[in-house]
């Protein structure tokens, strides 16, 4: 139908344009005959024979001026009937008497010619198109009424079939008769369908001939080169209101029948050959009305904030400089732009049901782009003058970009938001398109020279700058990130914009998401300059004798080189945060921070093993190196696991399974996670430190014990001493003074060293050694204790208990063995005796808990009474 209104349209067109195209050719006649009879003076004189320009002959006229010419003029028509088209059209082209010149004339019934030319052959293919619609309508009508003939046959044989099997007491129905209703009923929904996909195939089939017209015509007027501007954008508009019903009939079509999949795809092909035409076209119009409007300005010009519009010297911002016909067409090819654009998202989205597709269906504003490259190609010859000086192209970048930003909010985003395109911020685009284009020239640019410069180095082993290059622009990029997401900020959509994870479309660092080789590149020198800052300072001793002064509830007592060693890692987290996507950082942090906790646990290791080596860690300066370096494990540690509770690594922590992470284990075996570890970033260095730490907090547990066993080897040995009769009650026995110096000496020094938590862990340690230590010695052996000898024994464990009683208030839990001997000694011998009549139970009751029956039945065996 809409083919059939659009020519007989035509057919009015053509039919006004012959009652004209005979009025002009009855003026032509009528000034042709007038001329030759008399010149009136408000008509053009002819030449003179004798001027100059006599000789000169009149242009050919055409065939149906010189009809014209050659009639009478008294074959005007009566004013009263001439339609008011054509009158109108009469009064705008001769306005005056010198449009009345045989010339002008003559062309304007060329012009006509050619229109009426042009209409026939329109007419003629619209015909033709018509009638093969009509064929296909008629076909569609013949396969329905023949369907609807089967059925109405199927009905009448049902129909007297009932008849015939009805009963006539009760009037019910054969068995038969009730199993064809279901196949009766299934015959009918089949026809329904046929009959739907005839209507839905058929007014598809008219909508995109709709739409096929409108390109066809849209290219007609831009080939012919008339100026039909506003016409062709009528007609685009009209096209893609007719591509959006096509697209929500396809919308339906997928949901209800999802069996339609030829349909959809023919739609979807003729669709795509539209937009095809139509998108190009549309791109082209909006490319020319900037041109038309000046963009882009010149760039020693850019300003667009109101207070520096005022300067005559300066060239305003030309979006905010346009005005009136011009700023219409600006705004209706912008919405136009955006309408294809939403349109080409929703078929996207319909394409990709079912599918992780929010990816591909966010992509950059078309309008936008178009104001961006161009500002891009005229900034391109500036930056590569630049490529030695990268810190004039971040700001040159930075300044047109936030010149131009403030536009963007106040003139384009209503328009956005009347084109109804969901999802989009002319602010973030704007800024979005500018930086995409900057890391994109330093892609291209400027890390493909380093990525030269260094290969060039490995080859001939000749050093060159690009490394150091290298990081001051990384140190650029940071910085440009950290001054333009401000100006996001300012429009309040960074919190949507960092939960949707597009982070990386306004981030410089972007390029090394795009290219990973060149991340590990990076992570290769920044872990090579941090070691070579950092290996002086490990072969410098001061630094491992110099406590760090830190601050916080806790003091580590480390030396100052672990402060250094995680202030570089601390600045490497700093650059992994700078990166856009989590799955980078991780990468980013493990390649150069592990790398670095492993060189610092080696020079540890050293530290410790060299202070063995010499003295055993008998001496206390050896042992003072193995304290220092269990402080700096556990400062190290509690700094990692602090890190480890940062939102960015739990973030890092839930990316382990990105595939980018899955590359990086597979290229370093040496960063593989043990198995039964977390998926953070440093959980492998963290169990190292702890496992070093253990390891070496119990060698200085294991010296101190050696030397407490070495000095009470007399006193555990000795048997008789339990069975002589005591002196003086409070002294104790000189066999053990040693020992108990001894420890206290190692005791002070561990507390005065030590931080407080392994020392903690270590005076724990050495109570249960040497608790185990005097009860193997003592109670395993054939001793035998007098009532002098166990006041002897209770005296000098008092001394023994009351050197731990500065680090707890009851020292005595912390020897049960030595606690429960003693008690069961002082015991009386009626007492004594249950234990052999009731066994555990006895013991349960008496609190003996760490004493195994037998060891129990021994102490008391040993009591002579």
């Amino acid at each position: 139908m809409g083919n059939a209104i659009f020519v007989f349209s035509s057919l009015i067109d053509e039919k006004k344009l012959k009652t004209v195209k005979g009025l002009v050719c009855a003026c032509v006649k009528s000034i042709t005959s007038t001329t030759k009879a008399t010149s009136p003076p408000w008509l053009p004189q002819p030449p003179n024979p004798n001027s100059p320009a006599a000789g000169n002959s009149p242009p050919p006229m055409s065939s149906s001026a010189a009809a014209a010419a050659g009639a009478s003029p008294t074959n005007l028509p009566p004013i009263s009937s001439i339609s008011p088209s054509a009158i109108a059209f009469l009064n705008s082209h001769f306005r005056s008497d010198q449009a009345l010149s045989l010339a002008d004339s003559t062309r304007l019934v060329s012009d006509l010619d050619s229109q009426c030319d042009e209409l026939n052959r329109s007419l003629a293919d619209l015909c033709r198109r018509l009638k093969v619609a009509l064929g296909s309508y008629d076909s569609f009508s013949d396969r329905v009424g023949v369907a609807f003939d089967g059925v109405d046959k199927k009905l009448r044989d049902l129909g007297s079939n009932s008849s015939l099997a009805r009963v006539a007491d009760g009037g019910e129905v054969e068995g038969g008769v009730m199993e064809e209703l279901p196949a009766l009923a299934k015959e009918v929904a089949r026809v329904e369908a046929v009959r739907v996909y005839a209507e839905t195939a058929l007014k598809l089939d008219t909508l995109i001939g709709e739409v096929e017209d409108a390109v066809s015509s849209v290219m007609t007027r831009n080939l012919s080169r008339r100026p039909v501007a506003d016409k062709s954008q009528d007609l685009r508009l009209r096209a893609i209101d007719t591509l959006k019903q096509i697209e929500g009939i396809l919308t339906l079509v997928v949901k209800v029948h999802p069996q339609w999949t030829r349909l959809v795809s023919a739609v979807d092909g003729r669709v795509d050959h539209g937009l095809a035409i139509l998108r190009p076209q549309a791109i082209a119009d909006h490319r020319a009305l900037l041109v038309s409007l000046g963009w882009p300005p010149p760039l020693s010009s850019l300003s667009s904030s109101k207070s520096e519009q005022g300067r005559p010297s300066e060239i305003r911002n030309p979006l905010f400089t346009m005005h009136g016909e011009l700023k219409q067409k600006y705004c209706e090819n912008f919405i136009a732009l955006c309408r294809l654009q939403e349109l080409q998202r929703q078929r996207k989205s319909r394409q990709l049901e079912g599918h992780n597709h929010d990816i591909a269906l966010h992509r950059p504003l078309w309008a936008i782009e178009e104001l961006a490259n161009p500002v891009s190609i005229a900034s391109h010859e500036h930056c590569m003058k630049w490529i030695n000086k990268p810190e004039l192209i971040f700001a040159l970048v930075y300044k047109i970009t936030k010149d131009y930003v403030d536009s963007m909010d106040e003139l384009l985003q209503p328009l956005i938001d009347e084109a109804r395109l969901t999802g989009y911020s002319c602010r973030e685009e704007w800024i979005s398109a500018m930086v995409t284009s900057l890391s994109t020239f330093l892609a291209k640019e400027v890390f493909t020279s380093y990525v030269s410069q260094l290969e060039e180095e490995n080859a001939t082993e000749i050093p060159s700058v690009a490394r150091t290059s290298w990081l001051n622009l990384v140190d650029l990029m940071i910085g440009f990130d950290k001054r333009i997401r401000p100006l996001a900020v300012y429009s309040e959509i960074l919190d949507e914009f960092h939960a949707e994870g597009n982070l990386i479309r306004v981030s410089s660092m972007s390029v090394f998401n795009d290219r990973p080789d060149w991340l590990d590149i990076w992570a290769e020198i920044e872990r090579g300059d941090i070691l070579d800052k950092l290996n002086p300072e490990f072969e410098d001793e001061d630094n491992w004798s110099i406590t760090a002064d830190l601050s916080g509830s806790e003091h580590f007592k480390s030396p100052a080189i672990s402060s250094m060693v995680l202030r570089r890692i601390s600045s490497v987290m700093d650059r992994c945060r700078a990166l856009p996507t989590v799955a980078a950082s991780s990468k980013f942090a493990r390649l150069v921070g592990a790398p670095i906790i492993q060189r610092f646990l080696e020079s540890l290791l050293t530290k410790c093993l060299e202070a063995e080596a010499l003295t055993a860690l008998a001496d206390d300066n050896a042992l003072m190196k193995v304290i220092r370096s269990i402080n700096s494990a556990r400062h190290f540690k509690s700094i990692l696991k602090e890190w480890s509770e940062d939102v960015f690594f739990l973030e890092v922590e839930l990316a382990q399974a990105d595939p980018l992470w899955a590359s990086v284990r597979e290229e370093n075996p040496s960063l593989q996670n043990v198995e039964g570890e977390g998926n953070g970033i440093f959980d492998m260095e963290i169990r190292t430190l702890e496992d070093f730490r253990k390891e070496w907090l119990d060698k200085i547990t294991a010296v101190v014990l050696r030397g407490f066993d070495a000095e009470s080897r007399d006193f555990l040995k000795s048997r008789k001493q339990w069975q002589e009769k005591l002196g003086d009650a409070s002294a104790v026995t000189p066999s053990f003074l040693g020992a108990l110096d001894l420890l206290q000496q190692k005791m002070l020094l561990l507390e005065e060293s030590l931080n407080s938590i392994d020392f903690a862990a270590a005076w724990r340690n050495l109570a249960a050694g040497i608790d185990r230590s005097i009860f193997n010695g003592i109670f395993l052996g054939n001793v035998k204790f007098s009532d002098d000898g166990v006041e002897r024994f209770s005296t000098d464990m008092s001394v023994l208990f009351g050197l731990f009683r500065t680090w707890c208030l009851r020292p005595e839990g912390f020897f049960p063995c030595v606690s429960e001997c003693l008690k069961l000694l002082k015991m009386e011998e009626s007492q004594s005796k249950g234990l052999f009549n009731q066994g555990e139970e006895w013991m349960k009751g008496n609190g003996i808990r760490h004493l195994n029956i037998t060891e129990a039945s021994k102490v008391v065996r040993s009591r002579v009474f």
